[in-house]
């Protein structure tokens, strides 16, 4: 199949960037989306110019890497489906496919579709884990928890901090990033001691990183390449309440 592709070119997050058309003409439906840049960089290569730079690493689903605007959509649009498993069997020989890197101010542009993520780091370390020594695995059931509770966090915690949630949101807002990582933990007996303190440091450390608020448009729940519900939006919001009304 022949795909045209029209893909963002820049340098830096400082240097002007603009599309470059490019045509793919050896494309198989079975090839994942990111097999398609590799042949596309393979021909670049071999005419003399520099490759496309994009995110990539375990290319299952699994890590979080991998992240580019496809014709507008996070991740190509496929329900629950990262990049990297996003196969070319879902296009049409001839289409035209428009592909640029996540669009926020959060996420600097580093090289072409490569963009700084960082910025997720930072919102986890100002309070997403639990910091007491824990030691070897206890028993599974040491400590009862509700099955609604645990099947919750577990969901909640399957987040990869693609990015998605912010590229798609029209606020580029991090709150389902954000509020998956603080519900999961609310969520779970272990979490409790520092609860206050994490959803309180999170928030301002999400705020800090110039992320936009949450106005509900659910577009950050559609494109989560791992199904996660604006539920853990809500988890968050009374997290937030309980910790500063002492609740």
């Amino acid at each position: 199949m022949r795909l045209h592709l029209k893909v963002w070119r820049q340098a830096d997050a400082d240097t002007p960037g603009q599309f470059q058309n490019h045509t793919v003409a050896d494309a198989h439906p079975d090839m994942s989306f990111l097999e398609l840049l590799d042949v596309l960089n393979e021909q670049l290569i071999h005419s003399g110019a520099e490759p496309v730079e994009f995110d990539h690493d375990c290319r299952e689903g699994i890590c979080g890497s991998c992240g580019v605007m496809i014709n507008g959509k996070a991740h190509g649009g496929q329900p629950q489906t990262a990049i990297c498993q996003l196969y070319l069997r879902h296009f049409s020989d001839g289409d035209e496919i428009t592909i640029e890197p996540w669009r926020a101010r959060g996420f600097p542009v580093i090289k072409d579709l490569v963009v700084d993520r960082a910025a997720l780091d930072r919102i986890v370390m100002a309070g997403g884990y639990i910091s007491v020594k824990t030691g070897s695995a206890p028993e599974a059931n040491a400590i009862p928890i509700a099955k609604a509770n645990a099947d919750a966090a577990f969901d909640y915690a399957a987040c990869i901090g693609c990015g998605a949630c912010i590229a798609a949101c029209p606020n580029a807002s991090a709150s389902l990033f954000t509020a998956a990582k603080v519900a999961h933990l609310a969520l779970l007996p272990q979490g409790h001691p520092e609860r206050s303190q994490r959803v309180l440091a999170m928030g301002e450390q999400m705020t800090a990183e110039g992320f936009g608020d949450c106005s509900n448009h659910g577009e950050c729940q559609a494109v989560c390449p791992k199904g996660i519900s604006i539920d853990a939006i809500a988890t968050m919001r009374r997290e937030y309440v309980r910790a500063v009304t002492g609740l």
